[in-house]
């Protein structure tokens, strides 16, 4: 046997090794990462070469084990059908909220404005304070630049939506999509346990020039926070801000307005 066939031999075995190890599936750059990790001889040009074969074997039927639902996902197939028959409604350890969306605003408001910088100030909502059924955003946020600046832009208002439920979030998505009408930037919270629905979401918010994060719902403490991508600037309808802010003293105050 060649030394290229056992290199191969030993990236596939590899592959199954990650694969039996992430149950919700794992993306290409990441499985990447994680051979050439555990195989630091084998060059990584080679590595890749492999993953593109694997794929394309996958493709063509080749390869029914595992399955690619979204683009760069990979997942063995045993596990894709067994979450894909379970239903919202029954209790099951992969779907149950360990911990409230509420557990996750403050972490998301502070990493808005320290990591990010997208705010100069954020706080926390929820609940209905807006009162409306187009909802009420689970972080606010604005974005002032200080007085003693020479040019200074116009106030930007920043929401967010934060979701840990990975049944629901096309709903999440579209209510990000109604933040719009008073904010001009929004993001999208969702949990890295919602890998197969990743993809499409992200495809969405770059329509939408809604910004995605990622983050571990299993922690609190260290969400983790992962940005996939930005939130795009686009003016929102004046109209509406005044009517959802305008007449907020409280909120304003503890946003410095």
């Amino acid at each position: 046997m060649s030394s290229k066939t056992t290199q191969k031999d030993k990236i596939r075995d590899k592959v199954y090794e990650i694969l039996e190890k992430n149950k919700n599936g794992i993306r290409y750059t990441d499985l990447v990462r994680e051979i050439h990790k555990e195989l630091p001889e084998i060059p990584i040009n080679t590595i890749h070469g492999s993953i593109w074969n694997f794929k394309q074997s996958i493709d063509k039927g080749e390869i029914e084990d595992v399955v690619r639902p979204d683009k760069g996902l990979y997942i063995l197939r045993k596990y894709y059908e067994s979450a894909s028959e379970d239903k919202p409604n029954e209790k099951n350890e992969k779907n149950e909220k360990k911990h409230y969306e509420k557990d996750f605003y403050q972490s998301f408001a502070d990493y808005l404005k320290n990591n990010l910088e997208e705010c100069s100030e954020a706080i926390t909502l929820g609940g209905n304070i807006f009162g409306d059924k187009w909802g009420t955003p689970d972080v606010l946020g604005i974005n002032k630049f200080p007085d003693r600046k020479v040019f200074k832009p116009l106030i930007e208002i920043v929401s967010a939506e934060i979701k840990t439920d990975t049944n629901n979030l096309v709903t999440a998505f579209g209510q990000a999509c109604a933040y719009k009408l008073f904010s001009h930037k929004v993001y999208l919270v969702i949990p890295k346990e919602a890998e197969k629905d990743v993809a499409r979401i992200e495809s969405l918010c770059l329509r939408f020039g809604i910004g995605l994060i990622l983050f571990d719902r299993e922690n609190p403490e260290d969400p983790k926070f992962e940005i996939r991508t930005r939130a795009i600037k686009q003016e929102p309808d004046y109209f509406y801000v005044n009517e959802y802010l305008g007449n907020k003293e409280e909120l304003l105050a503890k946003l410095g307005l």
